[in-house]
């Protein structure tokens, strides 16, 4: 009995399916020409929406699917492991979605998640800066009240999608009028806003989805723009951030069974002495330990959306963290096999595994490196002292 039928629904599986069978029908050679191309996936992504694959974790009655991040999570990690997965996915609806859907106006739910659900409308998110990373503590991007209105200034890294997204969620800070201290809000920023300016960075990694700087310079937002609660930035910050780590976990564990899938049909048919290369331990056993570890990143991950679905944001921070660290390991582990197994052949353009070393890199680094989840759990859940 595989994991999958124990621990998911007769819905789940019914999903997973679906997904898959959509995905097969683009697959790498798709991604492969988009990339190529300079295109987006965006007949993938709106088949997807419209199948209420991409919305499936948005509430109902924006015109979601009424589920979670457990289903959400199946969806990127079959069209990964088709070979065609979509970045987006955790941008638009994981983050952003969830941190309007659970702190947004009812203005903003409105205007935002039933685009958001059937994927006519795509919203990106800037948090990480040049000096700070992800470190929400240093964050210099500052908004100040102007009237009415705010005021945003600062610059972001690393922002995916900006040129295809509507607006992109910022973390930013304002100053507490009680401590003049500085805390953390999130703003939607319009993508044509005067003052909003992108710089597309010249990446290594080959994607449909680019990479931005975002520089804002007083960019003039209403109040409206202010997503929540202003005295509960940290709190909303933190919602949309688990649920990326969990679906970051889903990409790697899709990629992860990409690559595995072409190394093991290639070593069961590759022959150069008398049996298939798969029959030999030096090529089978790194097989099969690179197949175990990414069915156990996918068992924490699925236990992260479980304790999110349920409302344990604290449970969830730590089980998603975990499922991040697993899922990036396994997944440069699993394409690292399978570029070697393959030989030669696994770095030609024609079987396309080759670019998926730098990819897979990215499940590591991004959206939070390994050390810093290690530091978490060193302290959040050890109990050890901080260095810093």
């Amino acid at each position: 009995m595989s994991t999958s039928t124990v621990l998911e629904t007769e819905e789940h599986q019914a999903l997973r399916a679906a997904v898959a069978a959509l995905g097969k029908r683009y697959g790498r050679a798709y991604m492969q020409s988009l990339v190529s191309e300079g295109g987006h996936p965006r007949e993938l992504w709106a088949e997807a929406a419209k199948a209420g694959f991409l919305g499936v974790n948005l509430p109902e009655e924006y015109g979601g699917g009424g589920a979670g991040m457990a289903e959400l999570s199946i969806v990127l990690e079959e069209l990964g492991a088709s070979g065609s997965p979509l970045l987006m996915m955790i941008v638009s609806p994981a983050i952003c979605g969830t941190v309007i859907s659970r702190f947004g106006t009812e203005e903003q739910k409105r205007q935002w998640l039933p685009g958001l659900a059937d994927g006519s409308l795509t919203m990106a998110f800037g948090i990480t800066e040049p000096d700070a990373g992800s470190n929400s503590h240093r964050i210099t991007t500052t908004a100040r009240r102007d009237g009415g209105d705010w005021l945003l200034t600062g610059r972001k890294v690393f922002v995916s999608g900006v040129d295809i997204a509507d607006a992109t969620l910022i973390v930013g800070r304002t100053e507490d009028a009680r401590t003049g201290k500085l805390k953390a809000c999130l703003f939607i920023v319009p993508r044509e806003t005067p003052g909003f300016q992108r710089n597309r960075i010249d990446m290594e990694v080959h994607a449909p989805e680019k990479q931005f700087e975002l520089v804002l310079d007083d960019v003039r937002l209403p109040a409206e723009a202010l997503v929540g609660d202003e005295d509960a930035g940290l709190l909303q910050l933190f919602a949309g951030l688990n649920p990326e780590r969990i679906m970051t976990a889903a990409f790697g564990i899709g990629m992860g069974r990409y690559a595995l899938g072409r190394a093991v049909e290639y070593a069961k048919t590759r022959q150069v002495w008398k049996e298939p290369i798969g029959a030999h331990q030096a090529v089978a056993h790194p097989l099969a330990q690179a197949h175990i570890e990414l069915e156990l990143a996918r068992l924490m991950m699925q236990k992260a959306a479980r304790l999110y679905d349920a409302g344990d944001d604290v449970g969830a921070g730590e089980a998603a963290n975990m499922a991040k660290y697993a899922a990036g390991e396994a997944c440069v582990k699993a394409v690292d096999q399978a570029v070697h197994t393959l030989g030669g052949n696994g770095l030609t353009r024609e079987y396309g595994l080759a670019s998926l070393i730098t990819g897979a890199r990215v499940a590591r680094i991004a959206p939070v490196s390994r050390e810093m989840i290690l530091n978490y759990v060193s302290h959040q859940t050890l109990g050890l002292p901080k260095s810093y």
